[in-house]
């Protein structure tokens, strides 16, 4: 049997503080946190990344017929994400809470709509974007799965003596 460390929150509390640390490290690649609670985290991230690996390439060519306004038939081919991709992208999303799109320095309003008109979760777009391929090519170099996190020790936390450690994705 698994044992979970309590971090002294109760349930519902662990609960949110975990999945908050774990878009944080996926977003930005890497947090400070203490031992227990990057030991905490560290599976739950490595599972998510592995998602986005094993399905980031899984998509369907659709064709789809229809009349145009002038009574014309139209076919139009476009790629949609696979049925294992679209449940990995569906776990993903009810794990990670939703990081805003942030507009850019000297970016006009119009030019920030447009750019972020197809992106609704850029964390999960982010997975299957940029981690997806990078830590696929990482599994066939090592030959070996998982192992997408490394946690390094700083020294115990002035105020309470806790051990602070940065945790990132390597």
């Amino acid at each position: 049997m698994a044992v979970q460390r309590k971090l002294s929150k109760r349930a519902s509390l662990r609960k949110a503080l975990l999945r908050n640390q774990v878009t944080q490290l996926l977003w930005n690649g890497r947090i400070e946190t203490t031992l227990a609670r990057a030991k905490e985290i560290q599976p739950l991230a490595e599972r998510l990344i592995t998602l986005a690996v094993r399905d980031y390439d899984n998509t369907v060519e659709v064709t789809k017929e229809f009349n145009n306004d002038k009574g014309q038939l139209v076919t139009e081919t476009f790629t949609n994400d696979g049925s294992e991709k679209l449940a990995s992208r569906r776990r993903i999303m009810a794990f990670c809470y939703d990081i805003p799109n942030i507009k850019n320095d000297g970016e006009s309003k119009a030019d920030f709509r447009i750019r972020t008109k197809d992106v609704k979760h850029p964390l999960v777009e982010k997975m299957f974007r940029e981690y997806g391929p990078k830590y696929r090519a990482r599994k066939e170099e090592k030959g070996t799965g998982g192992g997408y996190t490394r946690i390094m020790r700083k020294g115990p936390r002035h105020g309470d003596g806790a051990e602070m450690v940065v945790i990132e994705l390597i």
